[in-house]
């Protein structure tokens, strides 16, 4: 079971931008969908973007145009880029690797957005 690492979480004020890293311990070109998800206080956890090995990219609707999610086979990590955060987007973030249910999970970074 591959094991991923969660890095750039942290506060951020409204309007402003964040970048989250995610680095396997395994190569990644083989895992066919890898994905952002997050879970906001008191709430389930809820995907944010995916992206398959092959470059296509899933957003959910209240993220679209926002935020971009990347992977780079060579140095086995996955990013999200994300602009114009809304204290709605404040959350712990989750990379995942081979899908919800039976995938592997990073221990989370946490986002806060806040003035």
């Amino acid at each position: 079971q591959v094991q991923l690492v969660e890095s750039g979480g942290g506060l951020v004020q409204p309007g402003g931008p964040l970048t989250l890293s995610c680095t396997s311990s395994r190569r990644i070109f083989r895992i066919v969908n890898m994905g952002w998800y997050r879970q906001p206080q008191g709430k389930q956890r809820e995907m944010v973007a995916q992206i398959s090995n092959g470059g296509r990219t899933v957003y959910a609707d209240s993220v679209k145009g926002r935020f971009t999610i990347s992977r780079d086979h060579a140095r086995n990590t996955m990013s999200l880029q994300m602009n114009n955060l809304i204290p709605e987007d404040t959350a712990v973030y989750y990379c995942n690797a081979g899908g919800m249910t039976e995938g592997s999970w990073g221990q989370g970074t946490l986002v806060t957005v806040s003035s």
